[in-house]
């Protein structure tokens, strides 16, 4: 009974040592330590009072210097803008340049969206360059892109958190327990850099986390 005791003692320390295996960001000290490699315009910083939130808004890709990706999880916190096609925002992963990399991202204009094509296409996992978003839709519709239940209004503060496993991505919206996205990578990448991402208008970003 004791050495069972010990076992079980040394398994909940390992696992707990694990799952503490997390490094939380301030990304405005991160933007004024220059810790960004960046293709964009300048971002901006400030507090958002009404949430807390110490916040960056940009347009682009901000590659985290010096922070290497492979498997494990990403977790944030987004708001984006209720304009038709012109707001997208979300994280990109296993990148080797602004060219090659993986991406999850949201359209917060199809988040509650009355048309039903528009609404399933809510977040997206996509994988440049050979598997972008419009490949994927034409070919494998309502596959790499789903619908968020529940949606959250399209200039909400959302949490997104992505698991990334040697095989799969699986996203969850706002602390659910289901998962709103659960896909095959679609490359055999299996490390690179992380990004802040965002195209189209500014996207805002707080409270990074990466656990590996």
């Amino acid at each position: 009974m004791k050495f069972r005791s010990r076992i079980m003692s040394t398994t909940l320390f390992c696992l707990s040592f694990i799952s503490s295996h997390a490094q939380t960001y301030d990304v405005q000290k991160l933007l004024e330590e220059k810790k960004f490699k960046l293709n964009l315009p300048q971002p901006y910083a400030f507090d958002d009072n009404e949430s807390g939130k110490k916040v960056i808004g940009l347009s682009g890709i901000a590659w985290l210097k010096g922070v290497e990706f492979s498997t494990g999880t990403i977790e944030v916190d987004l708001r984006g803008q209720n304009v038709f096609q012109r707001s997208f925002i979300g994280i990109a992963f296993h990148g080797i340049d602004s060219a090659i990399y993986d991406a999850v991202y949201f359209r917060p204009f199809n988040f509650r969206a009355d048309d039903p094509e528009r609404k399933i296409h809510a977040v997206q996992y996509m994988a440049l360059p050979d598997n972008d978003w419009s490949k994927l839709r034409k070919e494998q519709n309502g596959v790499y892109e789903k619908g968020i239940t529940p949606a959250p209004a399209a200039t909400d503060w959302f949490h997104a958190k992505i698991e990334v496993t040697k095989d799969e991505i699986i996203v969850y919206v706002n602390n659910s327990t289901s998962a709103s996205l659960k896909v095959k990578k679609l490359n055999s990448r299996t490390t690179g850099q992380i990004a802040l991402w965002n195209e189209g208008l500014d996207g805002q970003f707080a409270n990074l986390v990466i656990s590996k």
